[in-house]
């Protein structure tokens, strides 16, 4: 049976995945950053949800679903994204670049840091998107 996003199930295959995915720890050798994604509550979901990943040079060394904000208060990323515009990044309906740039997906962090990071981001999107087979 596979995992629906978003689960806690489908956040637990997704470090399997980001741990076994050999082109991802290549592209991503460099990146040190954590992230906190914040999804705002639209269609099925009926409230927000949060989800943390640590990345550290090309693995996650952890995932924790539905944490409090408050547990990790300074993240080096927080992603901000209605639960239609995550579930169109997830099924590949909606660039993620394109999503920051229209700000569908708001990105807090050093930018800077995220630009000169772009093929790990893509990559790291490629991953999520390999391990999200079913969306509720």
């Amino acid at each position: 049976m596979t995992a629906i996003f978003p689960s806690e199930e489908w956040l637990k295959g997704l470090e399997i995945k980001i741990n076994s995915d050999e082109k991802y720890a290549n592209i991503a050798k460099n990146w040190e950053g954590d992230l906190v994604f914040v999804i705002e509550p639209e269609g099925s979901l009926k409230e927000q949800l949060t989800f943390y990943l640590d990345l550290w040079h090309g693995s996650c060394r952890k995932v924790e679903y539905k944490p409090a904000l408050e547990s990790y208060p300074n993240p080096v990323f927080t992603l901000v994204a209605s639960y239609n515009s995550i579930t169109a990044i997830l099924s590949g309906k909606l660039n993620p670049m394109t999503a920051m740039m229209t700000s569908k997906l708001k990105v807090k962090g050093n930018m800077g840091y995220m630009m000169r990071n772009v093929p790990t981001v893509l990559d790291f999107v490629r991953v999520v998107q390999e391990a999200t087979e079913e969306i509720m």
